[in-house]
């Protein structure tokens, strides 16, 4: 990623300040689907546990929330501003279970699995995909969400109709949504 890219993110998440703790956009609606463990249970009564990755994680509103779930979380992302409002976030919230990592994903993933579950939303690099595969536990779970052409415009961006259930073939399609300039895949390692 250019020093320009950096910079740009820098400024986008320095504006915005701290989030909010969210689920990843691909499991709304179905927080079943999360991986079981002994974590502490939501409003809702699940619980989970295990290791989780954020990839691309910005500002930490889904890292913060996973680790609220039990999960021992790495947060991955380019932006020191954005991480910055992450820890914030995290330390607001109390977590302790989040480690935030500053790397340029270009270079590959910084860490190794294998995780429980594995997140990445709106930041699409098809290189990437095998070590987001690789990076599954046997069970794991790995929720997608990336910017698509299906619904709206064409660009460098976004991905290809299809491209997300053809990228991952090793894994068993748990769901596949295209449509509104959104694609999303839940897929488990079996």
């Amino acid at each position: 990623m250019s020093a320009t890219d950096r910079e740009r993110w820098d400024a986008r998440h320095a504006a915005v300040g701290a989030g909010t703790p969210m689920p990843p956009d691909g499991l709304r609606g179905r927080l079943g689907l999360l991986p079981g463990g002994s974590g502490p249970a939501d409003r809702s009564g699940l619980s989970a546990g295990g290791r989780a990755l954020d990839v691309a994680c910005g500002r930490g509103a889904v890292a913060v929330w996973l680790a609220h779930q039990g999960f021992a979380v790495d947060a991955v992302d380019v932006s020191g501003a954005g991480l910055a409002s992450a820890r914030a976030l995290a330390a607001a919230e109390g977590v302790r279970r989040v480690r935030f990592l500053e790397a340029d994903l270009d270079a590959g993933l910084p860490v190794a699995g294998p995780y429980d579950l594995v997140v990445c939303q709106r930041y699409r690099d098809p290189a990437l995909y095998p070590a987001l595969a690789a990076a599954l536990a046997p069970g794991g779970l790995l929720v997608l969400t990336v910017l698509s052409e299906v619904g709206d415009e064409g660009g460098r961006f976004r991905a290809v109709p299809g491209e997300l259930v053809r990228a991952f073939p090793q894994l068993e399609t748990v769901d596949h949504r295209e449509g509104d300039g959104e694609a999303t895949l839940l897929a488990r390692r079996t």
